[in-house]
């Protein structure tokens, strides 16, 4: 007797956007996919709230801007009750406030509305898989936004006081943008290592991803630079 090749359970999409054209178009794009099914859709914050989690999507795509409200809140309170959901936020323009938003309640990627259907369709799959759609080139560039190039290192803030020298070495890596690798061969690291400083620095920042520890680290540049 054949064995019969195990057939994945498609990954569940859930669509939030205020126009249907657009959610259309993204059904459309994401059922051509054999791997991914759209399970659902809302045109509000509120509709967002009431259907997604009977739903329980994968994955969330989701516009930033709501008619009765916005999809980072939306992103935090659905997050809040699917730990394991993952959002995309969606948007028409590049709103880098709207973006560290994002990143702080815990949205997995971001991407304009401009993006090619095959890169979108891409991008759900990569955030599915509990990867972030945040380049590195992304976050060093919003580090440097966020803070005064010039200002040194920054005061003691509270929330980095709790880590050690070594974590702080690696969060200031982190938020320049470099990877795991890069941070190994600057810090004389083993790979295993910077993995290791990486979980315990954002247990002890209490965030889940590594890019929401560098927003918090270059907040901390920018409140320092001001008080100067």
């Amino acid at each position: 007797m054949t064995d019969l090749p195990a057939v994945e359970t498609p990954t569940r999409v859930f669509l939030v956007d205020d126009h249907e054209v657009v959610r259309r178009g993204l059904r459309d794009l994401i059922d051509d996919e054999p791997d991914m099914e759209v399970v659902g859709e809302a045109s509000t914050a509120d509709q967002a709230l009431s259907r997604g989690p009977a739903l329980r999507p994968d994955v969330a795509v989701l516009d930033v801007r709501l008619p009765d409200g916005d999809g980072v809140s939306v992103c935090r309170e659905l997050r809040s009750r699917m730990p394991e959901l993952a959002c995309l936020m969606l948007t028409s323009f590049d709103d880098e406030d709207a973006l560290i938003d994002a990143i702080m309640a815990g949205a997995a990627g971001y991407v304009l509305k401009q993006i090619k259907g095959s890169d979108l369709v891409s991008a759900i799959r990569t955030v599915a898989t509990g990867q972030s759609m945040l380049d590195p080139a992304t976050t060093a560039r919003l580090m440097h936004s966020l803070r005064d190039p010039e200002a040194a290192r920054p005061p003691e803030d509270e929330r980095l006081a709790v880590l050690s020298e070594r974590e702080r070495s690696v969060l200031d890596l982190i938020g320049e943008g470099l990877t795991n690798r890069q941070i190994a061969q600057q810090l004389y690291l083993s790979e295993k290592t910077v993995k290791n400083h990486i979980s315990r620095l954002l247990g002890k920042l209490g965030v889940e991803r590594r890019v929401q520890a560098a927003v918090i680290a270059a907040q901390v540049h920018e409140h320092g630079a001001e008080e100067r």
